[in-house]
Order: structure tokens, then C-alpha cells, then sequence
């Protein structure tokens, strides 16, 4: 009979999962593209400066340091390491929710039922012992222990648990991503300072020409070879750098203070080395082959393991569908008295039982949480092809920036040579009447904005150099 009995629970348990699953929506996931040329641009060597660590890569000891600080005081990443730390707690608690849990309780307490109750009746015609009333009021003391398990068939809970994991290694590869990108801020905020240091430089000799140049137009107004209008020509252009001077001075202190926030320390000077900015040979990066953009860049595996843990979120939302079993036992003493209280078996109590619990009617709110939980999936796959897609065009656009910037400034340096020849030059044809007043201011004004477009060519030429360093996911290592 009792074979029976357990074969018709099983049976009927069969039916009921046969039918939730046959009633599970249908929907349809996204495997990701992990297409990628096999080169960049015919370039088939997979020396790879990703790997070369922020501290030999760059040559500069006071760009080092600050960005040893950054790396320590920023406030962001800071916050980040805290989330990680959160992430790693939500780990503990999924893992908690599969394993069984077990409770100790203790307890005590009194208790009076009225005499004309069944309860009541039926204790005042109970004898403990012969001769003996049952005590009124009823003193009650516990001591046991409870143990409750669901048991995880589906999967649900290990899932759940996983994804959690998955989803705190993506926040690791998240925190290695903001390390890069912080190390590229720090060292174009660098260049930009120092770029700004030598422009400011070349501002101050240019205002000295001018300021020669303008005791000469005052002689020669003097002995009337030029006019008023000549000497007014050159005081404007003077003054008009020495106006330009003060804002040059204004974009310093503003990327001084955009260093110390990035650093997160207030120093109260930001050292750095501006000689021979203009001679500094860009350091050669070796960007290797597009696959190992799958290794390198942090962005680009934080997106991956974001989709790993989204396909499991889809299997713990469907699990949702099937019934759930739970197993709970427990065992203890319970008595009137404390001295009867460990009393064996007459004060042992014990149970054990099993159940399951199965969503019949109104399973919308499972529905639209595994629907959420699938289009997130998909949302997660497209996230992780455009990840990939912008990491190789940005390495693209970097390898020929990092080109055509250095013709660029090979063809400025081969204009600033030839103006500077011609300032001594006009000067001389001004002295002799060859050349009138505006040749000579023209000639200045030219060299000073060749100069100036030189040093803003070489900070482009570096920032493009930090640029694919972090491109190729260089830095965090």
C-alpha cells in the first residue's frame, strides 16, 4: 500500500513538471560575434607593448610619480574597490542560499489555559506523577535544533551563485579598465602642462623680438623713415601676446588642478620636466595582433564575463518554472520542569518532513523575469560586439594618428627653421628699406604661430602615444 502511495506522488509530480514545462515561453538567445581580422593592416607580429608595465613605458620620473599617485589617492577607483568589495559579499550570500541552514533555539516561557477548556479539562485529569496535579500555570522550556534545505535540482541556486561570481570578475576587469583609462588621463594632462610650459616659454622670447623690434620702429620714426602707424603696429602686436600670455597662464593653472584632482592630493606645485619636449622621440608601440585584444583590453573581458553571467541568469529565471523542494528536520528536548528537560525519550521531540511547491495560476511575474532575464542576455551579446568592434577601430585610428603625426611635425619643424631664417632676414632688408614695417611684423607673427603649432603638434604626437598604449590594453598590468 504504502508502494503505492509513494508511486502515485511520483506519478503526479511527473505529470505537474511535464506540464510546467511544456508551458515555458519559448524565446531565443544571441551567441556573440568574435569575428576579428587576423591583422592590423598586414601587420603580423604579435610583439605586444600591452604588456610592458606604465613604469617602463614611459621615461619621464615625475610623470611616474604622479601617476604612482593617482593610482593609490584617486577617489574613484577608490569607490570602485569598494563595489568590488560588495560584489565579492554578494557571493557569500548566493552561496548561502543553496547550502542548508541550521538553527539553535533556545526558549521559555509560561503558560495559563482556561480550566473550563478542552485543554484545561483535559490537564486537570492528568496526573505527572501519582497523586501529583498538572502544574498550573504551565512553565515551558525548549532547547533544539532545525536544519532546512532547498534542494537545488534545477539549478537555480548554483546558477544564481555563479552569475554573482562571473558578475564580480567583471567588475575587476570594470576597476582594471579605470585603471588604464586613469594612467591616460594622468600622462595627457602631463604632456598638455609641460606643452603649455614650453608655449608659454616660446610666448616670452617672442614678446623680447617684438619688444626690440619696436625700439628699431621708434628710431626710424625718429628720423622720419617710417610713421606713427608703423610704431602703433608693433605696440598692439606686444601687447596683444602679452594679453595671450595670462590665458596660457589660466589653461596651467586649470590643468595643474586637473592633475591634482586625477592624483587626488592637493600638491601644492606639480613638478615636471619641460626640456627638450620638442626633441622627445615618441616611444615605438608594438600593437601585435587584433586577437589578443580579447586578452588585453579590460573593457573587452568585463563585457564577456557580463554575458556569461547574464546566459546564467536566463537558466536561474527559467528554473523559476519548475516546482521547488524543501527539506526541513528538527530535534530537541522540550519540558515543563529543567530537571526533566534532558530526559530521554520522554522530553525528546523530533520531525522531518518534505515538500514542494510548484507556480499553477498566475505566473506572470515568473514570465516577465525570464523574459527580462533573456532580453538582458541578448542586450549583454550585442554589448560585447560593439565592445570589441570600438576597441579595434579605436587601435586603427591610433596607428595612423600616430603616423601622420609625425610627417605632421617633421614638416613643421621644417617650417619653424625656414621662418626663423627669415626673421634675421626681414630685419635686415627693414634696416636697409628693402622691406616696409609689415613684412617684419608678419614675419614674427608667422614664426611665433609656427612655434606654437609645433609644440601643440608634439603634445598631440604624445597623447596619441598614451592613447594606443591604453587602446591595445596597456597599463593595468
Amino acid at each position: 500500500m504504502k508502494t503505492k502511495n509513494l508511486n502515485l506522488v511520483l506519478g503526479l509530480f511527473g505529470i505537474l513538471l511535464f506540464a510546467q514545462a511544456c508551458n515555458i515561453p519559448s524565446l531565443l538567445q544571441k551567441d556573440a560575434n568574435q569575428n576579428l581580422p587576423e591583422a592590423f593592416i598586414q601587420n603580423s607580429d604579435t610583439t605586444n607593448s600591452a604588456t610592458i608595465k606604465y613604469s617602463d613605458f614611459f621615461d619621464d620620473p615625475y610623470l611616474i610619480a604622479l601617476i604612482d599617485s593617482g593610482l593609490n589617492n584617486n577617489q574613484e577607483l577608490n569607490i570602485i574597490l569598494q563595489e568590488l568589495n560588495a560584489s565579492q559579499a554578494e557571493i557569500m550570500a548566493r552561496k548561502g542560499e543553496y547550502l542548508p541552514r541550521i538553527n539553535v533555539n533556545g526558549a521559555t516561557g509560561l503558560k495559563k489555559v482556561g480550566r473550563y477548556t478542552s485543554q484545561g479539562a483535559n490537564d486537570a485529569n492528568t496526573d505527572i506523577r501519582p497523586g501529583e496535579e498538572f502544574p498550573e500555570p504551565l512553565p515551558d522550556f525548549l532547547l533544539s535544533a532545525n536544519v532546512s534545505w532547498e534542494v537545488d535540482v534545477w539549478r537555480k541556486l548554483r546558477n544564481a551563485k555563479q552569475s554573482a561570481a562571473l558578475n564580480y570578475l567583471a567588475s575587476i576587469e570594470g576597476k582594471n579598465f579605470t585603471v588604464t583609462t586613469l594612467i591616460a588621463e594622468i600622462a595627457n594632462s602631463y604632456f598638455e602642462l609641460v606643452a603649455l610650459d614650453v608655449q608659454l616659454d616660446i610666448l616670452n622670447q617672442n614678446i623680447q623680438i617684438q619688444k626690440d623690434a619696436l625700439k628699431i620702429i621708434k628710431l626710424q620714426k625718429r628720423v622720419g623713415e617710417v610713421t606713427e602707424l608703423a610704431v602703433k603696429k608693433f605696440e598692439a602686436e606686444v601687447l596683444k601676446n602679452q594679453s595671450l600670455q595670462y590665458a596660457i597662464k589660466q589653461d596651467i593653472i586649470e590643468t595643474e588642478n586637473r592633475l591634482r584632482f586625477l592624483i587626488g592630493s592637493n600638491l601644492p606645485s606639480i613638478e615636471r620636466n619641460q626640456e627638450n619636449f620638442l626633441d622627445k622621440e615618441p616611444t615605438i608601440v608594438n600593437i601585435g595582433i587584433p586577437s589578443q585584444l580579447l586578452e588585453n583590453r579590460p573593457d573587452i573581458k568585463q563585457a564577456e564575463l557580463m554575458l556569461n553571467a547574464s546566459r546564467l541568469d536566463v537558466k536561474s529565471a527559467k528554473a523559476n518554472f519548475y516546482p521547488s523542494i524543501r527539506l526541513t528536520s528538527g530535534i530537541g528536548y522540550n519540558a515543563f520542569n529543567p530537571k526533566y528537560l534532558l530526559s530521554t525519550p520522554q522530553s525528546l521531540l523530533y520531525n522531518i518532513a518534505g515538500d514542494f511547491v510548484s507556480p499553477l495560476v498566475n505566473r506572470a511575474g515568473i514570465k516577465a523575469e525570464y523574459v527580462t532575464a533573456n532580453s538582458k542576455q541578448i542586450q549583454a551579446a550585442y554589448f560585447y560586439e560593439q565592445t570589441i568592434l570600438k576597441a579595434f577601430t579605436e587601435v586603427v585610428s591610433l596607428m595612423y594618428s600616430v603616423d601622420n603625426l609625425q610627417n605632421s611635425f617633421d614638416y613643421k619643424s621644417q617650417q619653424v627653421d625656414a621662418l626663423k631664417e627669415s626673421i634675421s632676414i626681414s630685419i635686415v632688408l627693414f634696416k636697409s628699406a628693402r622691406a616696409d614695417y609689415m613684412e617684419v611684423l608678419m614675419t614674427q607673427r608667422d614664426v611665433l604661430e609656427a612655434k606654437m603649432e609645433l609644440v601643440e603638434t608634439k603634445r598631440e604626437q604624445m597623447n596619441a602615444l598614451v592613447n594606443i598604449y591604453q587602446a591595445i590594453g596597456g597599463g593595468w598590468k
